[in-house]
């Protein structure tokens, strides 16, 4: 397997074997590579950085690894030539995997400066090269450019507008497959739901399998960033209303789906923020897939 640079510029074989380094010079990496880590703490996503976990303590373990690991193989394996969008990218393990695979244009975006911060080391560090940048997922119009896949994982629910989101992903930046994941509470069971209901029919709203959404006025597990909580039959029901086929459900929480056209009863939104054309992150990433 041939050689290749790492993040800090050291040249490692396909094993992981850093080459042209002594023993000190190791350590001090190590060593700058820890304060990094930790100058950036605390981490959400558990990222082995050169045999460093960036969250070892972690209350969901080895989080997000465990969890990938239950869906992946709903990713495809080769993803060369196709470009991903990952919409709350948090430290970018996620975006990493996909560059992983191949894929020829990473970009991840989020909204905490902090977490990309997280993801821009942990780039440098493994040597993929991924595009970060501080976007909010109801301004992603200002991308100019739908992706091949895009990831929605674990933001849905820390949203105030959490369709208005879904449909400005469908109109704006979702040119074929969509991986969502939202945190689910309440049923797990899924109506065939007719087309319309009378209004005196009140009962179909006490049945568990009717899609439900739970608002978090205050905070949920300590966090008030968890706004909305659907119910299964809410998230794939939402999903279909914003233009998803379901081609997958891999996991409790993920789907995979494929874009297709919006319900014909519903109305995309306008962008909330009109892409300019001279907008600087549009043209530098026209520049780099020259």
């Amino acid at each position: 397997m041939a050689a290749a640079a790492d993040g800090f510029g050291v040249e490692t074989s396909g094993m992981g074997e850093r080459r042209g380094m002594n023993g000190s010079d190791l350590a001090a990496r190590q060593a700058t590579i820890r304060r990094r880590i930790e100058e950036l703490a605390p981490w959400f996503h558990n990222i082995d950085l050169n045999g460093i976990p960036t969250a070892p303590d972690h209350p969901l373990n080895d989080y997000p690894t465990w969890k990938w690991r239950r869906f992946a193989h709903a990713v495809p394996e080769d993803l060369s030539g196709r470009t991903v969008l990952d919409i709350g990218c948090n430290a970018g393990f996620y975006a990493l995997e996909m560059k992983r695979r191949g894929a020829e244009l990473v970009v991840g975006i989020d909204e905490d400066e902090r977490y990309l911060s997280q993801a821009r080391l942990a780039a440098e560090v493994t040597g993929l090269e991924v595009e970060f940048h501080r976007l909010s997922v109801y301004d992603i119009a200002r991308l100019a450019q739908k992706f091949d896949l895009v990831l929605f994982m674990g933001v849905l629910y820390h949203l105030r507008h959490p369709l208005l989101a879904l449909d400005l992903i469908h109109e704006h930046v979702a040119g074929d497959l969509v991986l969502f994941q939202t945190m689910q509470r309440g049923s797990d069971v899924v109506w065939e739901l007719e087309e319309d209901y009378g209004f005196w029919n009140d009962s179909i709203f006490h049945y568990a399998g009717f899609p439900a959404m739970y608002f978090i006025e205050q905070r949920y597990a300590g966090d008030p960033s968890n706004w909305w909580i659907p119910n299964r039959a809410c998230a794939e029901a939402m999903l279909r209303s914003a233009g998803f086929e379901i081609l997958q459900h891999p996991e409790d929480e993920v789907y995979l789906c494929r874009r297709v056209p919006a319900p014909a009863t519903r109305g995309a939104p306008p962008a909330l923020r009109p892409p300019h054309p001279d907008e600087a992150m549009t043209a530098r990433r026209h520049k780099r897939l020259e």
